[in-house]
């Protein structure tokens, strides 16, 4: 049963969509799906969710602020620690449903909420589970491997530019998320062709909402991203990382560091082969890999807790 719901954050409303499972009974364990960079609810989550929900699990999918139907100041505009907020405040808002297990409340994020997943697993007691699926864990690192030497030079050049401009009193420039097709032939968040080639079919099928364009100070945030130093707090709770072996985008290298980082006993490590980035996206075969991996993983892991 999917039911349209809202949630504050920070003064924001928050719309999401809460889906709970038919045919289980008692308090259920709920997961919070977090979305990527310029995702919103309708973006995968759905896939994903279904997995949880086949085990028994509620899900909460909700549109970070400035994104999708929910309320915010600067529309596509991507502050990491803003969006871990909202993701804190959808735990606060989940301990207020009836049916859902207050103690069993756990996050999924993918991406860019990959890494967010991990940071908040820090910071945030109340979650008792973390699922993170292809993250971002450095964001510098990302930023300069994605885009090479040169065009990275020019990308700092350009958020430097548009520093002085907010401090000029302008509002942060607009860059779009990837290019149509050449991506030398304009400077973009995430230089991969095929990153707008999926968003876009994503789009006319199922998210209508997605704007392919962010701040450039989304950018700016981006790069002082760092996931490692949250990870190495996380002592006692269940984390699962599961990472894409053809990943050219977040790096399987950084998200394997970032996995070895955290020191909790209660860790698993999951790399599915055949898989990239984006086809997590866009192929429902590799979608269900990695689903299937997370939805097994938890109801093991909710035994335990």
């Amino acid at each position: 049963m999917e039911k349209k719901v809202e949630f504050k954050s920070s003064g924001y409303t928050l719309k999401a969509v809460l889906t709970i499972p038919e045919g289980f009974n008692g308090d259920l364990p709920l997961v919070i799906m977090a979305g990527g960079w310029c995702y919103t609810k309708e973006i995968v989550m759905p896939y994903y969710g279904k997995s949880f929900n086949d085990i028994g699990c509620a899900t909460l999918a909700f549109d970070y602020r400035n994104f999708g139907e929910s309320e915010g100041d600067v529309r596509q505009h991507l502050n990491p620690w803003e969006q871990i907020e909202d993701i804190r405040n959808a735990v606060s808002f989940a301990e207020t449903l009836e049916g859902i297990d207050p103690h069993k409340i756990g996050l999924m994020g993918i991406s860019y909420a990959g890494g967010h997943a991990i940071i908040t697993g820090a910071i945030e007691p109340r979650l008792a589970f973390v699922i993170s699926t292809v993250p971002v864990i450095d964001g510098w690192q990302t930023a300069r491997r994605c885009h090479g030497e040169a065009r990275f030079a020019q990308l700092l050049k350009l958020v430097a530019d548009d520093r002085k401009s907010r401090y000029e009193g302008n509002p942060s420039g607009i860059i779009p998320q990837s290019p149509k097709e050449d991506p030398m032939a304009e400077m973009t968040a995430w230089p991969f062709p095929h990153i707008y080639a999926g968003f876009m079919a994503i789009k006319a099928k199922e998210a209508p909402l997605h704007e392919h364009w962010n701040t450039i100070e989304s950018v700016e945030w981006l790069l002082r991203y760092q996931v490692i130093p949250y990870a190495e707090r996380i002592y006692d709770k269940p984390v699962l990382v599961a990472i894409a072996k053809g990943d050219n985008i977040t790096s399987a290298d950084l998200e394997i560091d970032m996995f070895n980082a955290i020191p909790s006993p209660h860790k698993r490590f999951v790399a599915v082969g055949g898989v990239d980035h984006m086809s997590l996206y866009t192929k429902p075969d590799d979608l269900a890999k990695i689903g299937r991996a997370s939805a097994e993983w938890l109801k093991e892991t909710l035994t335990t807790l």
